[in-house]
């Protein structure tokens, strides 16, 4: 009993032994470790969070800079052919166009014709009644006879003293007499046969007729109206009429494509009335001449009417055919364009950037415009440019409408 009591007193009163210095050394060692890949942790972190930095600051200038370059779109001109055709306005205006006046004083008895009618050369148009020039007449004549019969009377006389002369029944003095007075007699049934034939002429005209084949396109008369003879500057006009079996066109063709404009060259009309329809016509005459104030030359189109389909006074288009040999033409749209004070440029995109180029125009199409020099065909053309746009300004190209003609 008292050995074990002995015993635990000893355990209870044991004392810690002190760490060995190698394990002193480990544990040191091991903090060291763990503060070092603390370090090395934190300064990964750090230098990822700087570099993440830095990088969305890099992305954001670069993001900036293309935010910053004008997104454009772009399309490509068209190229027109070798043949081409110029298209000019023109007025349809009959062949042959007459006003009819009447050549006698009277009053408007009757008239046949009214607007619209188609008549021959020589039917009558209407009736003029000219009682003053029917009295004339009527006198005339008697002035004649009475003319005649004193004449008859004279040209016996002078016969007489004509076959008495040579007996010396008679002077001579006087023989002379009675052939000057047969001779005035002779002059004056002469004048008098003229005034008749005048008079019966201006009777022949109470029938107004029409001087050739066509269509009545005004009446300006009515029965019992009085009318006087004269042209247009004295009297009324009686009638109009138009001879539309064939029609005319002056067209005003500019000086640049008085090659398209060579007599006996064919050309075509339409009319907004018939779509889809043209009408075939023929160059017969042109001035010659360039009009010094438009620059135009006038040239003369005949279009054979004999249905009666085209009425003189309509607008048509007139399409004459271009040729010009080797060159090509480009069209582009207008709104492709700018203006600017050295004169037009078109907005073309090379190499990445916004390009100015000067542009020579030929025919204006409206929505469309002809480019003879300065354009290539593969040229990218930007739609509705900016006015403050300027040569070498960096683009991007947004969108693409159509191809170019090269294929690219």
């Amino acid at each position: 009993m008292k050995i074990e009591e002995t015993r635990e007193i000893r355990m209870d009163d044991q004392v810690p032994a002190e760490p060995s210095r190698v394990q002193r050394h480990g544990l040191g060692l091991g903090f060291i470790v763990v503060l070092l890949v603390g370090m090395a942790a934190l300064g990964w972190f750090i230098r990822k969070g700087i570099t993440s930095r830095v990088s969305a600051e890099s992305a954001l200038v670069t993001e900036t800079k293309e935010d910053a370059i004008p997104a454009v779109s772009v399309t490509y001109p068209k190229v027109s052919g070798t043949m081409q055709e110029l298209v000019l306005p023109g007025n349809t205006q009959p062949l042959s166009d007459a006003p009819i006046f009447a050549r006698t004083n009277g009053y408007v008895k009757k008239w046949y014709s009214d607007i619209g009618t188609h008549v021959k050369a020589g039917q009558v148009l209407a009736e003029i009644e000219t009682p003053e020039i029917d009295q004339q007449l009527q006198q005339a004549r008697a002035d004649l006879d009475t003319a005649k019969a004193n004449l008859s009377l004279s040209t016996l006389t002078a016969q007489r003293y004509e076959a008495l002369i040579g007996k010396g029944a008679v002077a001579k003095q006087d023989t002379d007499d009675k052939v000057g007075d047969m001779n005035a007699k002779r002059a004056i049934v002469e004048s008098a046969e003229a005034n008749v034939k005048r008079l019966e002429q201006l009777q022949g005209f109470e029938k107004v007729v029409a001087p050739f084949d066509g269509v009545i396109t005004a009446r300006n008369t009515d029965v019992g109206q009085l009318v006087d003879s004269g042209s247009s500057s004295t009297g009324k006009e009686l009638f109009h009429m138009s001879s539309t079996t064939k029609l005319r066109v002056y067209v005003s063709v500019p000086e640049e494509y008085e090659r398209a404009a060579t007599n006996g060259s064919a050309a075509t009309l339409t009319l907004n009335e018939f779509p889809g329809r043209t009408f075939r016509g023929t160059i017969v005459r042109n001035s010659s001449s360039i009009d010094a104030t438009s620059r135009t030359l006038l040239v003369e189109v005949d279009v054979d009417n004999a249905d009666g389909d085209l009425l003189p006074g309509a607008y048509v288009s007139v399409h004459l055919k271009l040729t010009y040999g080797s060159v090509t033409a480009l069209t582009v749209p207008v709104d492709t364009l700018v203006f600017r004070s050295e004169g037009l440029r078109a907005a073309v995109v090379r190499n990445g950037r916004a390009e100015l180029i000067p542009i020579q125009t030929g025919r204006d199409f409206g929505d469309t415009l002809e480019v003879v020099s300065g354009l290539r065909p593969h040229d990218a053309l930007i739609i509705n440019p900016s006015d403050s746009l300027v040569s070498g300004t960096p683009v991007k190209i947004v969108k693409t409408e159509g191809k170019a003609p090269d294929g690219r």
